[in-house]
């Protein structure tokens, strides 16, 4: 059986005890997860404007669609039906 990765009873006044070699190792993993939790903020991020464009693109097309079908639908002499 697999201890846990972190020790349920750590307390954060237990890194006033560390030794340096065990401080510095938990700087550098603290700002590796810095870095990791920024950058995948950034693609988040970025994800979601791309989203958000393509969503307001289809939009747009939808609303070009729906004008197109209605003057074909004057231009038949046929009632929009309410588009």
């Amino acid at each position: 059986m697999r201890k846990p990765f972190v020790d349920s009873n750590f307390k954060m006044a237990d890194i006033d005890r560390t030794t340096g070699s065990d401080n510095k190792n938990i700087q550098d993993l603290t700002q590796f997860v810095q870095t990791l939790m920024n950058n995948m903020q950034d693609k988040f991020q970025a994800m979601s404007e791309q989203i958000l464009g393509r969503i307001d693109d289809m939009g747009t097309r939808i609303d070009d669609l729906e004008k197109n079908i209605a003057d074909l639908m004057t231009q038949a002499g046929v009632s929009d039906g309410g588009l």
